[in-house]
């Protein structure tokens, strides 16, 4: 070989082999190379797998709605049976209160029916002593009437002396009239025998007499204080 040859043999560069150089050339090329395509029919059981979480997710709460509904119905069913059930308590109680109160006035009025002519009896031993002077049996007397009266009136019983007061149908019974013009008509102007009064029930009227020729009297209005 001639000196120019060789020269410009000198001058050419040499590849140098590297042990695994093509190797990993090769494996760049396949890591850059793009990933194969999912088959059409993997695809197709990953989406059906996921609707079928989201259908199983929802089936769940609705399930879960369903149980709240419920509750809330059982609870508004409870709640108005309570409402029912106190209801009915309240009014078995006002009743039996009624019936209870209502069984001690018709207690009270028998009782008090009993012990009026005995009262009456007690007046008349008292008129008797006063017109024959018998003081001892007239104090006696008007000592055991008087205990008797205060004794009733605590429970309830009132006595109706209605002298010089209008005439009510309500509370008095007319037995007699009198000729009176100093008084208005139908003023009571003598009691026969006083009645009573147990709360707000007369169990006796007044038995009286009423006036009668004198002025017309004036009508209350219902207005008037």
């Amino acid at each position: 070989m001639s000196k120019d040859g060789k020269d410009k043999a000198a001058q050419e560069p040499r590849e140098i082999p590297i042990d695994g150089a093509d190797e990993v050339t090769e494996g760049a090329a396949e890591a850059a190379a793009p990933a194969p395509e999912a088959e059409p029919a993997e695809t197709a059981e990953v989406a059906e797998a996921e609707a079928d979480s989201i259908e199983e997710e929802a089936e769940a709460v609705v399930a879960d709605v369903e149980r709240v509904a419920k509750a809330e119905a059982e609870a508004a069913a409870m709640r108005d049976k309570y409402l029912r059930l106190q209801a009915e308590w309240d009014n078995y109680r006002k009743r039996t209160a009624e019936e209870a109160g209502e069984m001690r006035v018709r207690a009270a009025e028998k009782l008090m029916g009993d012990l009026l002519p005995v009262m009456d009896d007690f007046e008349r031993a008292i008129a008797h002593a006063e017109a024959n002077g018998d003081a001892g049996l007239l104090d006696g007397v008007k000592a055991i009437s008087t205990k008797l009266s205060e004794s009733l009136g605590k429970h309830g019983l009132e006595t109706i002396d209605p002298v010089g007061e209008a005439f009510d149908a309500l509370e008095h019974q007319a037995v007699g009239q009198v000729e009176d013009a100093s008084v208005p008509d139908e003023t009571v102007a003598q009691v026969y025998q006083k009645g009573y009064r147990l709360g707000k029930k007369v169990i006796r009227p007044a038995m009286v007499t009423i006036s009668t020729g004198g002025p017309k009297r004036e009508v209350e209005s219902d207005d008037a204080e």
